[in-house]
């Protein structure tokens, strides 16, 4: 006999209207719910945050959630029905679930129409009262109009992703000398991947206005801006952008550097002048400072079906609170707000900002749809997979991170400062790490960070704190999370929660070190920059079709069989060396793979079967679009986990993002490959960073321990594998030079690959040396492995040098052979970069080409071949100037 259960004890309605419920835990098929006199049991087994059904809704009708629609019945659904799309279904069947998964969808997503203001019935909305009694903390007053900070850090800030590297470097250095000042939070690097190319970014406006709010930020007691002066984007530049905005520099202990010379003297130089800040940035002292001094960026990220019942109006609440004791919050993600316009313009100050917020969504929307995309592409594999069936039910819930009696007072662009108190709109991605940049550079000093699926990502210089929606995941994650916003769904009053995270609000700006502080990692992304300026909505299908694979034919070479190398013997082959890799699956755990690969490298495991463990954190796998730079990113993924350095592999999600485990498994599953040669870890569902670690290294111990070691042979030319690219002009006689190693190589059996964007493919000499009267043409796509020996040639969309670098390490080269006419550029996490020069004294070349210009293709094979026996590391690898970045290509952007 069927027991029917209450739906507020497996259930939640967000608004009293809605016809479908919330699961609040996994509910079986058949399992009987009673609602206002209603008996009905469920068609299908129901997970955590997904919908059903609570009465019947008729083919046409719309399925509402907070009253309003996100999706229409294409049959009639009855009560009881599990309520999904057709995204869901896929989802489903993508995990591998335990149960039987629906035939086929029983609604549609609601179309997606740009929302019409009634300007003739707009009432603008009333201001909150105040708080009748003030409140404090303790903070840093800066001088002039910078505000209160809530740290004091010292910030080493890379003008552009050139510089990113030193950035990093330099306060990795300095790190330990912070802490002998207890005055002072630390000295962070903020390393981002904007500004690279040769060329001016189309986002070069938004890129400056960040750069400018990070140095003035009030969390940050002194900062040090280091750029090359030849870049795209220069001190030079970001200095008069700032002058001319009104940013006031002289409030703010500030250094520019432009890099010069060797890598190493370049970080003494700036070791010198931050460690000449230490004593009196650690001179701040913290004094009682109101409420109203706190700038609040409200974010969620890892959403689920609960972001927007429990986490967001428990934020929305904190947030209130704080506005009416002076203060401001910051609400961002604009595709994550279409399909919820009519909520969030249900309270707003006057038509003129209501008029602002539908311009920036207008505009947002022109931006992806110039690359061929809509706002569905934003919800990624965990936001679907833990209830969010589509966009439009994704913005309604994050939306609630304004509370109903709090209006929208201001509209910002992104990184725009907030100039007054109140509740702002600022236009960014629904990339959280890309919108959080922004709101920090508007003058955000305190983040709350809501999430469904347990994100665990910080900012260098803002503490975060964690709002997590169910217990359930808070209990799993309790270490990485700050606040279980769960307990309302338990029965906590909203408002008891409220004053708790307020309470812990004050303390964490008035020092106390939040859980994301207490773990040791951080990430800054800035909204990447995108392809297309201007121009009609491209469209995917248009995209040339993928290179072929197929080597090139080249000109005989002279045979050199004196030319040798000890190569790794392996399962798989022969290669250069073998490694131990953890390859995060996504942005959201790239630097908790970077702090497990160190570890790795500390314990000492593995001697005689890898050299080294490496990870490779970069900012894709989420928040980006889909189509043409998803399959850039998967492809390109994979070439480094079967890479032919790489001995032992491990993918580590985050959990919630488009790129996760199982996306991955299929993928590897389709190309024939078997998964049980690889590691599979999961920040989140392995219960946090610090469970993670452990199996992640419990499973390289136990597979060190278990599996093949590798020996060493004398291997020819047939055996290397090389990437050749040159930077700046490439005279006559390099190219021969060139040309011959390409020949020589390529002829003994071997392979190289040249991107596209080489100067050198520009070179008559080269082309004709290589291929005779032949024309060159791609026979790789960006980070394609090539699978066949020989001469090829990659794509490379951008100017981007180490995105080009990332595509060219993932076709299966083992060394880089560099020739460069000016300063050396930034090397490779994994792959060795040799840079070779005719010309320079930089103490960071690897070879300086000697006078007899007959020799270089012997000096450069030499100096090859010794880096490939193991003999020699290059310089700027030892030295830590290394990056890795994918490329979007000419389509993907971020959403």
């Amino acid at each position: 006999m069927t027991q029917y259960l209450r739906l507020e004890d497996v259930g939640r309605l967000p608004a009293a209207g809605d016809n479908a419920a919330i699961a609040v835990r996994r509910l079986e098929a058949g399992t009987g719910v009673e609602y206002q006199g209603l008996r009905f049991t469920l068609s299908h087994t129901v997970l955590e945050g997904h919908r059903f059904a609570v009465r019947s809704v008729a083919a046409g009708k719309q399925l509402l959630s907070w009253g309003l629609p996100f999706g229409v019945a294409s049959r009639r659904i009855v009560a009881g029905e599990y309520v999904r799309n057709a995204k869901m279904v896929e989802v489903l069947r993508q995990r591998g679930v335990d149960f039987k998964i629906p035939d086929g969808p029983n609604f549609e997503d609601r179309k997606l129409e740009p929302y019409r203001l009634d300007e003739a019935s707009f009432v603008p909305g009333a201001q909150l009262p105040p708080h009748t009694e003030a409140r404090y903390f303790e903070g840093y007053r800066r001088d002039g109009d910078r505000g209160v900070g809530t740290r004091n850090y010292v910030v080493v800030l890379g003008a552009t992703s050139q510089t990113a590297s030193y950035a990093r470097a330099l306060a990795e250095r300095l790190e330990p000398v912070a802490g002998d000042y207890p005055g002072v939070d630390g000295v962070v690097p903020i390393a981002h991947t904007e500004g690279g190319g040769t060329s001016t970014p189309n986002n070069l406006a938004l890129l400056l206005r960040t750069l400018a709010g990070f140095m003035v930020h009030p969390n940050v007691g002194a900062v040090l801006v280091a750029d090359y002066a030849d870049g795209a984007v220069t001190n030079r530049q970001l200095r008069r952008f700032m002058e001319e905005h009104g940013y006031r520099l002289g409030d703010v202990r500030h250094e520019f550097l432009s890099l010069e010379g060797g890598f190493e003297e370049s970080l003494r130089r700036g070791e010198e002048i931050v460690r000449g800040w230490l004593p009196e940035v650690s001179a701040w002292v913290r004094t009682p400072q109101p409420l109203s001094s706190l700038r609040v960026a409200l974010q969620c990220g890892g959403s689920d079906a609960f972001s927007g019942v429990s986490g967001n109006p428990l934020a929305g609440w904190v947030a209130k609170q704080i506005i009416r004791h002076g203060g401001a919050a910051n609400l961002a993600e604009t595709d994550e707000l279409i399909g919820a316009e009519a909520y969030v313009l249900s309270n707003v100050r006057d038509l003129e900002t209501a008029r602002a917020f539908l311009g920036q969504m207008e505009s947002f929307k022109e931006l992806v749809g110039r690359h061929g995309h809509t706002a569905e592409d934003n919800p990624s594999g965990g936001n679907n997979f833990r209830g969010l069936y589509n966009i439009t039910i994704k913005s309604i819930g994050a939306a609630m991170k304004r509370d109903p009696q709090v209006r929208l007072d201001y509209v910002l662009d992104y990184a725009e400062p907030m100039a007054h108190p109140g509740f702002f709109f600022m236009n960014s991605p629904g990339n959280d790490l890309e919108s959080i940049a922004g709101q920090v550079a508007s003058g955000c000093n305190m983040i709350f960070f809501v999430t469904g699926n347990g994100s665990v990502t910080n900012f260098p210089f803002v503490p975060t704190i964690k709002v997590v929606t169910t217990t359930r995941r808070y209990e799993l994650l309790s270490r990485d999370m700050d606040v279980n916003a769960g307990a309302y769904l338990d029965g906590v009053p909203m408002e008891a929660l409220g004053l708790d995270m307020l309470d812990l609000t004050v303390r964490a700006a008035s020092g106390e070190r939040t859980a994301g502080e207490r773990a040791g990692h951080s990430q800054v992304s800035i909204w990447r920059n995108w392809a297309r300026a201007d121009g009609p909505a491209a469209r995917e299908q248009h995209m040339p079709p993928a290179p072929s694979g197929e080597p090139l034919p080249v000109k005989p070479g002279e045979p050199r069989r004196d030319l040798r190398f000890e190569a790794a013997r392996t399962i798989r082959g022969l290669a250069t060396d073998q490694v131990g890799l953890v390859l995060p699956t996504s942005l959201c755990s790239g630097q908790v793979a970077r702090l497990i690969a160190a570890r790795l490298n500390e314990s000492g495991i593995g001697q005689g079967r890898v050299s080294r463990f490496v990870a490779l954190p970069h900012t894709e796998g989420c928040g980006a679009s889909a189509g043409s730079a998803e399959a850039i990113y998967t492809r390109t993924l994979l070439g480094y986990l079967l890479h032919p350095l790489v001995g032992y592999g491990l993918l580590l999600e985050h959990g919630c993002e488009k790129t996760h485990n199982d996306y991955l498994r299929g993928h590897l599953m389709a190309r024939g490959i078997e998964l049980d040669r690889f590691g599979w870890a999961s920040v989140q569902l392995d219960g946090g960073i610090v469970k993670a670690r452990s199996k992640v290294q419990e499973w390289f111990e136990a597979a060190l321990a278990s599996g093949p070691g590798f020996g060493h042979e004398p291997a020819g030319l047939g055996a290397l594998r090389l990437g050749l690219s040159t930077v700046g002009p490439v005279s006559d006689e390099v190219a021969l030079s060139l040309a011959e190693v390409t020949r020589v190589v390529a002829g003994a059996g071997g392979t190289v690959v040249v991107p596209e964007n080489a100067g050198v493919l520009h070179s008559q000499e080269y082309l004709r040396g290589v291929l005779g009267e032949r024309a060159a043409e791609n026979t790789l796509a960006y980070g394609q492995i090539a699978e066949k020996a020989g001469y090829h040639v990659m794509e490379a969309p951008t100017d981007h040098w180490v995105e080009t670098l990332t595509g060219l390490g993932a076709t299966g080269v083992e060394v880089v052979l560099v020739y460069t006419a000016g300063r050396p550029v930034q090397a490779h996490r994994l792959v060795p970069v040799l840079q070779v020069s005719d010309s320079g004294d930089s103490p960071d070349l690897d070879l300086v080409l000697g006078p007899n210009p007959e020799a270089w293709a012997d000096e450069m094979l030499g100096q090859v071949l010794r880096v490939a026996g193991q003999e020699y590391t290059p310089r700027l690898f030892g030295r830590g100037n290394t990056d890795f970045q994918f490329t979007r290509g000419l389509l993907g952007v971020s959403m």
